[in-house]
């Protein structure tokens, strides 16, 4: 008999399939972007348009991902979705419209959407309160080695072929599609399906989620509108360094696209901390404090960029922005299935990913627009800033959650 837990299998799952519908589904836009504006002749804020095509087709997705995962099942609806994302990706290496673009990357955020908050909702079902913020953190490092194979790869591609901004799509959708079988061969629904407990159980968890599935748990809405606040905060800043610090570092710094490169590949690397660290730390001290401490970080990131000050300070803020960039979604993952309990978590993340859905929508669409105005991205960055100080005095607000363990609000 294996000694490691099953669940551990669905959370190097639910890795790929973070590295697949949110890696390459939509942060590969960063580098994609310069190449493919120059081609297509594209200005600031029609690239801005082309990232919020895709929150859009996110944020309609959320809307019905918890029904869907109800009726079909997570395991279902992340295979069909990642489908979906990978052809969508394919079919843009094809297109040349503008509109045809945004209209194929709706439905790559739609799919998006489907699979990101099915899977982290079923970190909530395999791991009790205790170690969901780990596992949650391990699963959203699936985007940091996305931006580590698309900062290297993208610019190869463009130097060895003429359109290598259309074999970029090709590739990148290629290996989502890989992806979605595996998720679709090796996740299951619940623990309860092989017979096993989810990761951390003892008799009284046991207990407990028999109980839960008779009695959901209860919680104020206000603590969960409370949430989607700040989760929409994240998604409005977070998404526009993400989708444009390549763009400023090639127009506004004087770097080649390879370079640029280069410092997105570190933070992708840096990325692959943030998940585990900030979740364990959440874990531990609590979901407030470490959200906190990340959105602190946040804003000094954006600061250091917007600030010009030198190559130093902007070590510093690709340092800042990728030691924390995947912590949120960990955090605020375990956080809702610490208030709402495990039976409930998909549903409630969906709803608070649809608000998170509505700052990503604007995030890059009004950032793209600031640029186009003042010929930089200065303003931008520092709107972010300002966000990402909102998001910690609403933080501080916040109810402390459950201490790990308890699964239910207190």
């Amino acid at each position: 008999m294996s000694v490691i837990h099953y669940g551990w299998y669905v959370v190097a799952s639910g890795t790929l399939c973070v590295f697949a519908c949110l890696g390459l589904g939509r942060f590969a836009l960063g580098m994609l972007l310069p190449s493919m504006g120059e081609a297509l002749h594209l200005s600031y804020a029609q690239m801005g348009f082309i990232g919020t095509a895709n929150f859009v087709g996110y944020l309609v997705a959320v809307l019905v991902c918890g029904r869907l995962s109800t009726r079909f099942g997570a395991r279902k609806v992340i295979g069909v979705s990642l489908l979906m994302v990978g052809l969508s990706m394919l079919l843009i290496g094809q297109a040349s419209n503008l509109y045809l673009i945004a209209l194929l990357y709706i439905l790559t955020g739609m799919g998006s959407a489907l699979a990101n908050v099915s899977i982290m909702g079923l970190m909530s079902v395999w791991f009790t309160s205790s170690k969901r913020g780990r596992a949650a953190g391990f699963v959203v490092i699936g985007s940091g080695f996305a931006i580590i194979l698309s900062g290297k790869l993208v610019p190869y591609l463009n130097s060895v072929n003429n359109d290598g901004w259309r074999v970029s799509w090709y590739v990148l959708g290629g290996i989502v599609l890989v992806v979605a079988v595996i998720c679709s061969l090796v996740l299951r629904d619940r623990p309860q399906d092989l017979g096993l407990q989810s990761v951390g159980s003892t008799a009284a968890d046991v207990a407990g989620y028999a109980a839960s599935l008779a009695q959901p748990v209860a919680v104020r809405a206000g603590v969960l509108y409370h949430c989607a606040a700040i989760y929409c905060l994240f998604g409005f800043t977070y998404v526009i360094y993400a989708t444009f610090i390549v763009t400023t570092l090639v127009g506004e710094w004087g770097m080649s696209e390879a370079v640029a490169g280069n410092f997105w590949a570190w933070v992708g690397f840096l990325s692959l901390f943030s998940g585990p660290v900030f979740g364990t730390i959440s874990d531990r001290f609590g979901r407030k404090k470490a959200l906190v401490a990340v959105f602190s970080i946040q804003a000094l990131a954006y600061l250091f960029i917007a600030l010009k000050m030198g190559t130093i300070f902007l070590y510093l803020s690709i340092g800042c922005y990728g030691i924390v960039v995947w912590s949120v979604p960990s955090i605020m993952a375990a956080m809702v299935g610490d208030y709402v309990g495990a039976q409930r978590a998909v549903h409630v993340f969906a709803f608070v990913t649809f608000v998170f859905g509505l700052g990503q929508v604007l995030g890059p669409f009004i950032a793209g627009i600031l640029a186009e105005m003042s010929g930089s991205f200065t303003t931008s960055y520092l709107l972010a800033a300002s966000l990402a100080l909102t998001a910690v005095v609403l933080t501080l607000f916040l109810p402390v959650s459950p201490s790990p363990g308890s699964g239910a609000a207190s």
